[in-house]
């Protein structure tokens, strides 16, 4: 690129706002320009994202739109609805939200659902994109190469569990540490908020798909990752599935589809993805392991941002996972 792509986040103060800024810092053709948050306007960054004290001296101020070329919005479910009624945003501006706001196809609706396993051509002409949700991520991973062969038959069953930090940095009583740490606990079983945009995606592939998507997601005791087990009726053989798993992805970078039980070690602090599987009496188990702040939030919230701008996905992320 002959200029670098002038970035303003918007909800600054949060998980996914702190790992952005912790990538775009070190993007080698962004340039951060503003970093709001109503909170702390003014102060340094550093002194909330205390992890970057010697990257950056940029304070929180208001957003100068006609400065900026992207807008992340980082803020809670609703805000981005929000934020966007009541802002004069020039036409000029790309928007890439973070929320739940966007991610469901509606009248009026113009964003695009930045999947790039699902909709990178889409996204690379797009000029505003709903980031998928980190649950929802992992999940469609595991199935959208069955839904592209047709081969969703039956009802589908997942257990899902995320580290404490897919639950925002308001501290609750579910993420307080003295609660949290040694406990695992199930929440919204079967009426998570990430199933719609799951259904869509499937359907997107697999119009004719009009089975259960029976989901429990469980609160682990551990800070990031999210660790996917799925199964599903299938009458073929391991050979046959894994060969289906490596076409679709096989020109999508950050999802591998590997031959050993994964952990998510694996993948903490990386982009990536890892996909598994295992034949069983008539049944197809998936597994899958992502970062839930990282492929799951603000990784591929940048691998958009990438897209977007004709870059190569991996700039900015090459990131190593934190086995130890």
């Amino acid at each position: 690129m002959d200029h670098k792509i002038s970035v303003g986040i918007v909800g600054g103060a949060g998980y996914t706002a702190g790992e952005l800024l912790r990538i775009l810092l070190f993007h080698p053709y962004v340039q951060i320009t503003h970093i709001q948050s109503g909170s702390y306007d003014g102060k340094l960054v550093t002194e909330v994202h205390k992890d970057l004290i010697g990257e950056t001296n940029i304070r929180f101020s208001d957003i100068e739109m006609d400065h900026v070329d992207t807008i992340f919005l980082c803020m809670g479910h609703g805000k981005s609805k929000e934020y966007m009624e009541k802002t004069d945003i020039p036409s000029h501006v790309k928007i890439i939200d973070l929320s739940h706001d966007y991610r469901l196809k509606a009248k009026g609706n113009d964003f695009v659902y930045g999947l790039p396993e699902l909709n990178r051509e889409t996204i690379a002409q797009a000029q505003h994109i709903a980031n998928p949700g980190c649950f929802a991520t992992g999940i469609q991973l595991a199935l959208l190469p069955l839904a592209n062969a047709q081969l969703l038959k039956d009802d589908i069953h997942i257990q899902a569990i995320t580290g404490s930090t897919g639950a925002g940095q308001a501290p609750s009583r579910t993420s307080h540490f003295s609660w949290r740490n040694n406990n695992l606990s199930v929440y919204k079983a079967f009426s998570h908020q990430h199933l719609g945009e799951i259904g869509q995606s499937i359907t997107q592939l697999q119009p004719d798909f009009n089975h259960d998507i029976n989901f429990i997601p469980l609160r682990g005791n551990h800070t990031r990752g999210i660790f996917v087990s799925a199964y599903t009726q299938y009458s073929g053989s391991l050979e046959a599935a894994q060969a289906c798993y490596k076409s679709y992805y096989a020109s999508h970078p950050f999802v591998h589809v590997v031959e050993e039980n994964p952990d998510l070690k694996q993948v903490v602090n990386t982009n990536k993805a890892l996909v598994y599987l295992e034949v069983h009496q008539g049944k197809l188990m998936i597994l899958t392991c992502t970062d839930n702040l990282l492929k799951g939030a603000s990784g591929q919230a940048v691998q958009n941002l990438n897209i977007l701008y004709g870059l190569d996905e991996f700039t900015g992320l090459h990131l190593k996972p934190s086995v130890f």
